[in-house]
């Protein structure tokens, strides 16, 4: 998938590999620098499996090659050479070239703050019929709520329809966003849309891009409880290597039934208003991470990493999921339940329900960035 330098005496190569190898045999990988001088050296390489075993004809291998010294210390440039070993024996494996670095392109300063963001996000593998109007709110939102020295990196699995891409477009035509085609993973069988690899290889190919990278998917909101401030809160995390972010599982059916809202003209975090209210139940978290320190990356969190965790964090940042909203063609509102439910639980499904109208307070704010900063746009639903 990628490789890219780690920093000035160690490389990453992403990939695919076959998971029966792996589960019943004992691949290993070794690295080797070949100088476009005529020098050449070696180093036993470090394997990581991100994907716990979650793959399935095929598993997500980051390979770690840290040398002793900078192999590219002339900056002669040159190339990285992997070998991948089905077994113990030396004799049987595959050479490739991993990458290859120009003469003269090895920029210490890279490696080094200031970086070009404050923070980036990391998108997993967006597939299926994905609603253009929710793809706009979003990238609308998290543009504000990140502010401007931000960039948003998102993967195309074939999710990224002709209405998608519109929506996106002001924004990667400003600089704020990058579209990666993944399409070409639908080839080989792994977990989910290969998004364990996709989250390794955006891991790091931006590992040096941000001071805080955020892994989240679009049916999810960020969101500061307390009049916290986003800056406040990473500075008080900074001791950590990440953090994980609790959720607020909201309904993406349940709407107010008040003749006064015009619910078509409304975006979907501004109607959507009930969140599922059980509690001391284990629900998926997601994470923010300092990705220098990371050596490799999940889903939900990363177990490769240099430093400290923290879990205990949902008075200060939370998310709001907005779970099956995001495939929903036309009108998210389907059931609608009476204005006393603001002061009641409601009780759908099984699932009590309890009113929340954060996210609505952000939208004439959210609807007001957007127009200043890309003009007014459409986006079917």
């Amino acid at each position: 998938m990628g490789a890219y330098r780690g920093g000035p005496r160690t490389f990453a190569v992403v990939g695919l590999s076959s998971k029966p190898i792996h589960v019943f045999g004992r691949p290993w990988y070794k690295c080797e620098w070949i100088s476009n001088n005529g020098s050449s050296m070696r180093s036993k390489a470090y394997k990581m499996l991100p994907d716990w075993g979650y793959g399935r004809v095929y598993t997500v291998v980051v390979v770690n090659c840290t040398f002793p010294v900078n192999p590219n210390q002339g900056n002669a440039g040159g190339k990285l050479m992997v070998n991948a070993y089905y077994g113990e024996s030396q004799r049987k494996y595959e050479k490739f070239v991993a990458l290859e670095e120009a003469p003269g392109s090895y920029n210490e300063s890279k490696y080094h703050p200031p970086y070009q963001y404050e923070y980036l996000y990391c998108g997993s593998s967006l597939y299926g019929n994905l609603s253009a109007a929710r793809m706009r709110e979003w990238m609308a939102y998290h543009a504000w709520f990140f502010g401007p020295s931000s960039h948003f990196v998102f993967h195309d699995a074939g999710g990224v329809s002709p209405e998608v891409r519109a929506a996106l477009k002001p924004w990667v035509r400003a600089g704020r966003a990058t579209v990666q085609d993944i399409r070409g993973q639908a080839e080989f069988d792994g977990y989910y849309y290969n998004q364990f690899l996709v989250v390794n290889d955006c891991l790091h190919r931006y590992r040096y891009a941000a001071n805080w990278t955020f892994y989240f998917d679009v049916d999810e909101y960020i969101y500061l409880p307390e009049n916290n401030t986003l800056e406040s809160v990473l500075q008080e995390f900074s001791d950590y290597t990440q953090f994980t972010i609790e959720q607020n599982p909201m309904s993406s059916v349940l709407c107010l039934n008040d003749s006064i809202e015009e619910y078509s003209r409304e975006w979907g975090f501004e109607k959507l208003l009930f969140r599922e209210s059980r509690e001391g139940i284990r629900r998926d978290r997601k994470y923010a991470i300092q990705a220098k320190n990371a050596y490799a990356t999940g889903v939900h969190m990363s177990e490769n990493v240099i430093g400290k965790t923290l879990h205990k964090t949902e008075t200060k940042i939370r998310y709001y999921h907005y779970h099956n909203s995001i495939t929903v063609p036309g009108e998210l509102c389907r059931e609608f339940v009476p204005p006393s439910a603001k002061n009641n639980v409601t009780w759908y499904n099984k699932l009590p329900y309890v009113y929340d109208d954060n996210m609505k307070k952000l939208a004439r704010i959210i609807k007001e960035f957007e127009r200043q900063n890309i003009g007014n746009i459409q986006a079917n639903s």
